[in-house]
């Protein structure tokens, strides 16, 4: 994985963690596309502290990251519900039932992640 989609599912797990600032500042660079310059501007700040919040911010989210390991888990539940689809795919199973035990691996990994 790259490290800006990292970033971003990070944000996703831990993104209400942060300050208010820093929250707004990754929106804007990750899910807005905004450059340093354009957050600079729009915040009515330097582009070294938009960088500096930035920064800050993704220390943050790995910090979190390391303590509590909510990626980590949902990277190893999404890799095991691929291998469950390779095993429906390959059995000798009814598309209904193939379809069914489906749902039920979406079911299981969506309470995962709550």
């Amino acid at each position: 994985m790259d490290r800006i989609a990292r970033e971003s599912l990070l944000y996703d797990f831990y993104g209400a963690l942060l300050t208010d600032k820093k929250r707004q500042v990754m929106e804007m660079y990750h899910e807005d596309d905004m450059s340093l310059a354009e957050i600079a501007d729009d915040m009515g700040i330097t582009r070294a502290a938009v960088y500096d919040s930035l920064k800050s911010a993704e220390q943050q989210l790995e910090h979190y990251e390391e303590k509590l390991g909510l990626l980590a888990k949902y990277e190893a539940d999404s890799e095991l519900a691929r291998k469950a689809d390779e095993i429906i795919e390959k059995a000798a199973i009814g598309e209904n039932d193939a379809e069914k035990l489906r749902e039920i691996i979406e079911k299981l990994a969506a309470a995962e992640a709550v």
